[in-house]
């Protein structure tokens, strides 16, 4: 199974959002991340970046003329 970490670019820092992801879709309100056992979290008003599949991470950032 291949799980991603979804981290949150933002003022030039990163931040882990969530570990283990197994879903990642874009919704009209931002992106629903969903992982094995917990409950669906939404990013809201954010979009993906960059994707490495060889590290296992996607990196997020928030769209623009949001806080």
């Amino acid at each position: 199974m291949c799980q991603m970490s979804i981290v949150l670019e933002q003022d030039g820092k990163e931040e882990l959002i969530q570990e283990n992801a197994t879903l990642l879709e874009v919704t009209k309100d931002g992106l629903m991340v969903s992982a094995l056992f917990e409950e669906p979290r939404l990013i809201p008003k954010a979009s993906v970046r960059a994707i490495d599949f060889l590290h296992g991470k996607v990196t997020v950032t928030k769209t623009k003329g949001t806080v």
